[in-house]
């Protein structure tokens, strides 16, 4: 294994006192490194809180600033974050209006973060689950939350920042989840640093069709085919399961998962819009870069949200934060 590191113990620790010293004029680091939060909060602004384990970066720390989150809660890599980061972290960008968590459809994250809101006040949750590629998994009970809680993030907190309040929020936030498909494909394993050696084995002639962000299985392996052939696979994946939804406007995400270089990304989003738009898709909003990541593993996703005026404009509107700035 070879990364930069001084141990496994403090890699975790590190890396946030590094990422919130160069972002120090949007964001402020919680006691004991439980949370990062937005340095300015707004008062009386419904305040959105997210968080999963580490790995996945800039999801979901890098998210946070004016426009998207109030703050993130990092567990440990690829481990959720413990009741008390949320309780700490909601306690602290509160500002009265509640508190809104977004939370991935993992079992450790869907569990600590219920603890979390039964011990507090004004708390309401959106649960994302955008995945296609398998209904269960050794992570989750039902579809996993991948790339797609990006989007939820950032429509729900534009919304959020203009003062829409807690259960419309959520209400949005249900039908942008509702709206988003993704899936995945990884052409290499991810190395957890405590590991020290690849999750899984992988030839340099095989691909896992539809892996989770955590390395875990997919739909099957398969041998490595070109990118027109792998988008087809994905997109019809995607718009099978949107059924008579996947026509008109829509998001087009494609989502590195840490070690496949920009060029790769651009290709494959030019294969996946000439297939969405060549059966009645419209993209009309678009992202590509490595948002959603699994430490070092190659490969990609592509997330396709089928947009309403309300979403397209929320998606428009001004954000800050240390991934995804436009608008200000």
């Amino acid at each position: 294994m070879k990364k930069f590191l001084n141990s496994v113990d403090t890699v975790l620790t590190e890396s946030l006192d590094g990422f919130v010293a160069a972002h120090s004029d949007i964001l402020v680091l919680g006691d004991e490194h439980k949370f990062v939060r937005r340095r300015e909060l707004k008062p009386g602004k419904v305040a959105l809180i997210s968080g999963g384990g580490s790995g996945h970066e800039p999801l979901h720390g890098g998210l946070v600033g004016h426009g998207m989150l109030d703050a993130a809660c990092p567990g440990q890599v690829f481990t959720s974050p413990t009741p008390d980061q949320m309780l700490a972290a909601a306690q602290a960008v509160d500002t009265g209006a509640g508190c809104l968590f977004i939370v991935k459809n993992y079992e450790g994250d869907v569990m600590n973060f219920d603890m979390a809101a039964e011990m507090s006040e004004g708390v309401l949750q959106v649960v994302t689950n955008d995945d296609v590629a398998v209904e269960n998994s050794s992570y989750t009970t039902g579809r996993r939350g991948v790339a797609g809680t990006l989007v939820v993030e950032k429509i729900v907190g534009a919304a959020a920042e203009q003062g829409m309040a807690l259960p419309e929020l959520k209400a949005l936030g249900d039908r942008v989840n509702a709206a988003t498909r993704s899936m995945g494909v990884a052409l290499t394993s991810c190395t957890v640093p405590a590991a020290g050696r690849p999750t899984f084995e992988i030839g340099d002639d095989e691909m896992e069709f539809g892996v989770g962000i955590h390395g875990e299985p997919g739909r099957r392996r398969d041998a490595l085919k070109n990118a027109d052939a792998i988008a087809e696979e994905v997109c019809a994946a995607i718009a099978g399961d949107l059924g008579d939804r996947a026509k008109g406007p829509a998001l087009l995400f494609v989502n590195g998962f840490g070690g496949t270089p920009s060029m790769e990304l651009y290709l494959m989003y030019n294969s996946a819009r000439k297939i969405f738009e060549r059966n009645g898709v419209t993209v009309t909003r678009s992202l590509v870069g490595s948002y959603v990541t699994s430490l070092d593993m190659a490969g990609c996703s592509i997330t396709l949200t089928m947009l309403e005026d309300e979403m397209t404009a929320l998606w428009d509107a001004p954000v800050h934060t240390a991934a995804l700035r436009w608008g200000m």
